[in-house]
This record gives structure tokens, C-alpha cells and sequence, in this order.
């Protein structure tokens, strides 16, 4: 019951801060954009842990981090610092639960991505002179590769699409800011982004489970 209202709020403060909150004065919507991240905290808080507290305990440090970079990306490279270390975080939950090879038709198309990725954005920084940002956008890339290379690990549902999620909503922050303008960015970045979160924080409550013949028809 508590999870059901919690979510209901993080879902009514995402749209009031996507559709509704004003850009300036910045204080007050760096406050208001911080709200669903501080309530997706508490939905993970209140998620019984089937799996892994020490997950748990890793997830919700991720996503404290990540708030703390929602607030300073107006300031762009200590927001990008932030949120590397949170991806960070991130990877190293996946990793503790990570329990499958990465399968080869999921490793091709995110090695594309990433590869196409770094050649496009950071290729164009490193055109216009900016060699120090186009190193740092490399290693942002390499770093949410990996996520989303741990998610897939993971074989957990709500961690996959959680991670995929987030990797969708940076790679548009990214092409707004570093090649072209896209229309509408901001509700695209924001509202993949607080689902990112939302499915992340839910993972906590994945119960991770496969079957076999060989050990009790049943593994944990």
C-alpha cells in the first residue's frame, strides 16, 4: 500500500515538474526536480529485498548520487563527475548479482552503439579543438556501456530496462548538447530518466531464480 502511494506521487511530481515548473527562478526547479528522485529513494527504501540487501544497499546509494547530480548538472562537468559516479555505483549492484554470460546478440548491438556514440559526439568535440571534454565524454560512454553491459548480466527484468532507460535518456541529453538541437528535449531526457530510476529502485524486489535438473530442480 505504501509502495502503490509512493509511486502515485513520484508519477504526479515527475509530470508537475516535466510539464508545469518554469525555468526560472533555478532554485526553486532544481528543488522541485529533485522531489521525485528524493520519493524514487524512498520507494526503494520501502522495497522488501528478495534477492540482495547488499544490492539494495548499493542501488540506493546509486540513486542518492544521482540526485545530488540532478541538482549540479547546471553545472555541467561536476554534473557529469556526479553521475559517472553513480553509474558507477549502478555497476557495481549489477555486478554482485550478476549471474549470466552477456549473450552475444546483446553484446553486438550495445558495442555499436557505444562505438557509434563515441565516434559522433566525442568525434565532434574532438574536431572543434575541445580534446579534454571529448576524453571525458569517451569515458562516460565507456561507463554506461558497462551498465548497461551488467544490467544484461543480470538477466533481471526490471534492472535491463531500468539500465536501458538510463542509457537512452543520457544518449539524448548528449546529441541536444554536443551536435544538435532536438525538439522537445527536456520532458524526453526527464521523463526516461525518473523511469530509468523507477525500475531501478523496483529492482530491489527482484527475486532472481533459475531452474535445473542437476541440483534440486532448483537454484537460487
Amino acid at each position: 500500500m505504501i509502495r502503490s502511494l509512493v509511486l502515485t506521487a513520484i508519477t504526479a511530481m515527475a509530470i508537475v515538474y516535466i510539464f508545469f515548473i518554469p525555468a526560472n527562478p533555478v532554485g526553486f526547479k532544481i528543488i522541485m526536480k529533485l522531489i521525485p528522485m528524493a520519493l524514487i529513494i524512498l520507494f526503494a527504501l520501502t522495497t522488501r529485498p528478495l534477492f540482495s540487501r547488499t544490492y539494495k544497499r548499493i542501488i540506493i546509494f546509486g540513486l542518492f548520487v544521482c540526485m545530488i547530480a540532478d541538482a549540479v548538472i547546471y553545472w555541467f562537468l561536476p554534473g557529469l563527475i556526479t553521475f559517472l559516479i553513480g553509474h558507477i555505483f549502478y555497476i557495481s549492484a549489477f555486478h554482485h548479482v550478476a549471474r549470466k554470460s552477456m549473450p552475444i546478440w546483446a553484446a553486438v548491438p550495445l558495442l555499436l552503439y557505444g562505438t557509434g556514440m563515441a565516434v559522433w559526439i566525442a568525434g565532434s568535440q574532438f574536431s572543434a579543438g575541445q580534446t579534454i571534454l571529448g576524453i571525458a565524454i569517451i569515458a562516460y560512454i565507456g561507463v554506461i556501456l558497462t551498465m548497461g553491459w551488467m544490467a544484461i548480466r543480470t538477466r533481471m527484468k526490471l534492472t535491463i530496462i531500468g539500465a536501458l532507460l538510463f542509457m537512452f535518456s543520457d544518449s539524448v541529453l548528449a546529441i541536444d548538447r554536443f551536435v544538435y538541437e532536438i525538439p522537445n528535449r527536456d520532458a524526453f531526457v526527464m521523463m526516461t530518466y525518473y523511469a530509468a530510476q523507477v525500475f531501478i529502485a523496483a529492482s530491489v524486489g527482484s527475486r532472481v531464480v533459475k531452474y535445473s535438473v542437476n541440483r534440486n530442480n532448483l537454484i537460487r
